[in-house]
């Protein structure tokens, strides 16, 4: 019977696991989820989009996507809102208050990323970065 390989699945969610350890701390101390954050971050960056865009970028099943949406819209932290074009169309936007939630916690979140650079290395950052971006690109 052959060896089995490592399991490259297992070691990406470890990895992502090693990598969360160093923002968990400042989420937990501004009450967000890992989900609510990657959605302010994306909006931040993206301005509004279309609720299944923003499932897609944020890596969220978009039955997941509803119910934290629905978190935060409750929270002031996002809006939704219908196409005028297209009522089947819902669109997701920050609020003032999301993007000063986003404000609030940029300084902190750096602090945080560059802790991990010291950890790892700018180099060694940057490829595996590249090499993510290369394994995200291959079809299946």
């Amino acid at each position: 019977m052959p060896v089995p390989r490592p399991s490259l699945t297992l070691s990406l969610l470890q990895a992502r696991e090693a990598a969360m350890a160093f923002f968990r701390p400042s989420l937990n101390a501004h009450d967000l989820t890992e989900q609510q954050w990657r959605i302010i971050r994306i909006l931040r960056q993206n301005g509004e989009l279309e609720s299944y865009q923003l499932a897609e970028k944020a890596c969220i099943l978009k039955p997941s996507m509803s119910g934290v949406l629905v978190r935060m819209e409750r929270d002031g932290l996002v809006r939704r809102f219908k196409s005028n074009e297209d009522q089947r169309r819902m669109f997701v936007a920050l609020t003032d208050a999301g993007q000063q939630r986003f404000v609030e916690m940029a300084d902190d979140m750096e602090l945080n990323y560059q802790r991990l650079v010291s950890r790892l290395g700018e180099d060694k950052l940057a490829l595996l970065t590249e090499l993510l971006d290369e394994l995200k690109a291959i079809e299946p």
